[in-house]
């Protein structure tokens, strides 16, 4: 993957780790990093208690909530972990079965924050590195080359010295023995023109200068410019480098003169080493100026390039601002034929298909309720949707009358009717953390206790059904006859819950003998009654007060079955 993209991917992997990390929901996350942090519960203690969520998950098909596991264990009291939850997050939790999740919604709204903005753009960060990449080579192909060239230059040098050299060698014997010193002062004077040549001069077998490029040095005895110069000898040509008083850097070079292998005397040159220096010099100025100008030149192109690039990755991040919100139909104006068009178009469709799960998801949501929703999209594969026994309760809520009511009505008001009375259903038995399995026409199929485990799915039924008749008398003042007409059933018991169909079309419902009788009852439940079974009134004890039914024969049951009318529930205290 292109480094470029990486960010942009671990945005993804962020937001996705968010909602889906292994088997556990928002709400464990929430209570389990808060505990944590609290020092509650330990890191070990945390990690024990999600894996035994998972196991449960998988071996029962229920899911426990993180909370319920670490009080089962042991690990931290019920008491501890709400009084925790509230003073962290400044909210009333009365118990762990509540939605943890909708209070901090409620409280502390998006979920989501805007991501912070770049410190530095990228185009800075490309012309700064395209700068530095430049100088860094420049530099070190300068201090290379420059280099050699000073040492090539230091090797012509003393060439050019050897030839001088050789030509006075060559031609001062004769003068030298005819002690001519007019023609040897003109052989000197034709090497002064030489560029770099400081001094030429020739001294005689008396150690007295014979020839000098100074006149004014002819007939001095000649002295070496360096006392015990480290010299250096290639053939017969000696030569050592050293200081002038003003500063001058000379390499002086010298051999001796020879007639038929009888020393004469010697010559001596002198050539400047600062005119080497001061070419070396110049070159770094030209270094330099071209250095400038690539500088210039790649700041140029970094900037274009930045700006090309960094501008799609700013839509981009735009993008997936607005995809955070929740605004899938956002597109990004990318068109371009390279990897960040194809990117662009990837993260457009991407859009395109959250928008259809949302849209899914939404829809289905308002069946099944939130944490249902979650552990679905969390762990679609897992057993708890293949078919598993637990215990649940089943409220069956159906119209009396309908077909009658139905017959005398256009079909628009009595879709609208029945869809009002589905409405207020459904918000209702989600609201005390049900979910809604299905509608048979008039009728809704309710179930508590599955798949989110609760301890209290007895109660939280019988209470939604009070709850839910209280609100259909409230609202059947508005002239929908069918909302005071509704007869409520409850039975708990074992039902076998999972994927009900074929590979084209599932359907997570529950089935079995509780489900069925919590069907017969109904045809039991007047308008605005609520019917229980003898199984709901003993698990709820004195809560709730009933009127016994007797004991009714019911259709498919060999023996008759006694049925209570709920005449009211005891309100649930505060903490």
């Amino acid at each position: 993957m292109m480094p470029l993209f990486r960010p942009i991917t671990a945005f993804f992997n962020q937001v996705r780790g968010r909602f889906q990390r292994g088997h556990v929901t928002r709400d464990d996350l929430f209570i389990g990093e808060v505990l944590k942090r609290n020092s509650i519960i330990t890191e070990f203690q945390l990690k024990s208690a999600l894996d035994m969520q998972r196991e449960t998950l998988v071996q029962n098909g229920r899911a426990v909530r993180l909370g319920q596991v670490i009080v089962e264990q042991g690990f931290a009291s019920e008491a501890e972990i709400i009084r925790t939850i509230n003073a962290e997050y400044q909210i009333e939790v009365s118990s762990l079965s509540d939605d943890i999740r909708e209070r901090l919604s409620h409280k502390y709204g998006a979920y989501f924050e805007r991501l912070p903005h770049p410190r530095l753009p990228m185009w800075i960060q490309m012309a700064v590195a395209i700068t530095f990449v430049v100088v860094l080579t420049i530099i070190t192909l300068s201090l290379v080359v420059l280099g050699q060239q000073k040492n090539r230059l230091y090797e012509q040098t003393v060439r050019l010295g050897m030839v001088s050299l050789n030509y006075f060698a060559n031609n001062a014997p004769i003068p030298l023995l005819e002690d001519d010193i007019l023609r040897l002062n003109t052989l000197i004077k034709e090497a002064a023109r030489v560029e770099g040549l400081r001094y030429a001069l020739i001294v005689g077998d008396n150690q007295l200068i014979k020839a000098h490029t100074d006149v004014n040095l002819i007939g001095v005895p000649f002295k070496h410019f360096v006392e015990n110069p480290d010299v250096t000898r290639e053939g017969e040509v000696i030569y050592y480098s050293y200081n002038r008083p003003d500063g001058e850097r000379l390499i002086d070079l010298y051999r001796t003169i020879r007639f038929k292998d009888k020393s004469l005397g010697e010559v001596h040159v002198g050539i400047s080493l600062n005119f080497i220096e001061e070419l070396v010099r110049r070159e770094r100025i030209s270094v330099v100026l071209i250095t400038l100008a690539i500088i210039l030149v790649g700041l140029g192109v970094a900037v274009i390039y930045g700006v090309r690039f960094s501008r799609p990755i700013s839509q981009l991040v735009r993008a997936t601002q607005e995809i955070a919100k929740g605004n899938y139909q956002y597109r990004v104006p990318i068109k371009r034929n390279d990897e960040l068009g194809n990117l662009g178009t990837a993260f457009n469709r991407m859009g395109q298909e959250l928008w259809k799960n949302a849209m899914a998801q939404r829809s289905f949501g308002k069946y099944v309720g939130s944490e249902v929703l979650d552990m679905i999209l969390a762990n679609p594969e897992t057993t708890w949707l293949k078919g598993t026994s637990n215990e649940a309760s089943i409220i069956f809520g159906d119209v009396r009358g309908f077909t009658a009511f139905a017959e005398a009505r256009a079909p628009e008001q009595v879709v609208e009717a029945l869809n009002a009375y589905l409405e207020i259903a459904t918000g209702v038995i989600i609201k005390f953390g049900g979910y809604i399995d299905k509608f048979i026409g008039d009728a809704v199929l309710g179930v508590f206790g599955l798949p989110v485990s609760r301890q209290d799915h007895v109660e939280r039924a019988v209470r939604a059904a009070m709850y839910l008749q209280e609100e259909l008398r409230k609202q059947a003042t508005g002239g929908n006859e069918l909302l005071a007409a509704v007869g409520i059933s409850i039975h708990t018991g074992t039902v076998v819950a999972g994927n009900v169909g074929s590979q084209s079309r599932m359907e997570y419902t529950v089935i079995g003998d509780t489900v069925n009788l919590a069907s017969r009852l109904n045809a039991l439940a007047g308008p605005g009654e609520v019917i229980v079974s003898q199984q709901v009134k003993e698990q709820l004890g004195h809560l709730v007060e009933t009127q016994s039914l007797g004991r009714l024969p019911i259709k498919g049951k060999s023996e008759p079955v006694e049925a209570f009318k709920v005449i009211r529930i005891q309100s649930k205290p505060h903490a």
